[in-house]
């Protein structure tokens, strides 16, 4: 029961830590799909490449 206590309490600190690790390096690549999107060619980008990007201006403001 003990050893069982140990592995559940490694184990939400294992998956604690990774999220953390997750969500800290999340941010970085919307920083540089920011930038594309301020790159962008109206004429030759896609639609999917203007709704993120739409969607991305919006969740700045």
């Amino acid at each position: 029961m003990n050893k069982l206590l140990s592995v559940v309490i490694a184990a939400a600190f294992a998956t604690l830590s990774f999220s953390a690790f997750a969500a800290s390096h999340g941010g970085a690549m919307d920083d540089k799909k920011m930038e594309e999107c301020k790159k962008m060619d109206e004429k030759k980008a896609d639609d999917k490449m203007k709704a993120e990007c739409k969607k991305m201006m919006e969740k700045k403001k």
